[in-house]
């Protein structure tokens, strides 16, 4: 029960952070950064994929309430988490996830958070811009939204998981 309302927390702490702060900066060049879906990288690794869509769906769907984006940012987030858990046991350690530890950059270290929270913001970001534009014709805009977004995304989603996110204790 606790681990759940923790869950719930950070869900609502990331759809208010993203809708209240992240979404209303102008960064120009089409940069558009989106750290909600490093919610649903923190949620648990044996967590069923049918709860984990649930989960996304409802996060997506907060933030769509806040950026005025019907049903944009609920998709791109439910896409996200139908790839992840194929995303996390394509790098997953040679024994496996210890399921005590959370998927996090302090618990599974630099290269692993990159290589997943790249790929991850990359499939968000590159079907988030395919739906926003629905255009062939603007596949240049959508290419240089989806490059710049994810690296800007991907540094604020680091700082945070550095700032914010506490260290696993050591015995």
């Amino acid at each position: 029960m606790k681990a759940f309302l923790r869950h719930i927390g950070r869900m609502v702490l990331f759809i208010l952070a993203q809708g209240l702060l992240f979404g209303q900066l102008e960064f120009g060049y089409g940069i558009h950064p989106m750290i909600y879906p490093m919610f649903i990288l923190l949620l648990p690794f044996d967590m069923r994929p049918i709860p984990l869509m649930l989960t996304a769906f409802f996060t997506g769907l907060g933030v769509d309430f806040f950026m005025n984006t019907f049903g944009l940012h609920a998709s791109a987030a439910v896409f996200v988490a139908y790839f992840r858990p194929e995303l996390y046991r394509l790098f997953s350690p040679r024994d496996g996830y210890d399921m005590l530890k959370e998927p996090t950059l302090a618990e599974w270290g630099v290269s692993w958070y990159f290589k997943v929270a790249g790929i991850t913001l990359l499939i968000h970001h590159l079907w988030f811009f395919i739906l926003e534009y629905f255009s062939f014709s603007s596949w240049t805009i959508v290419l240089r939204n989806t490059i710049l977004s994810v690296v800007v995304s991907l540094l604020i989603c680091f700082a945070i998981q550095i700032l914010f996110l506490k260290k696993p204790k050591r015995i």
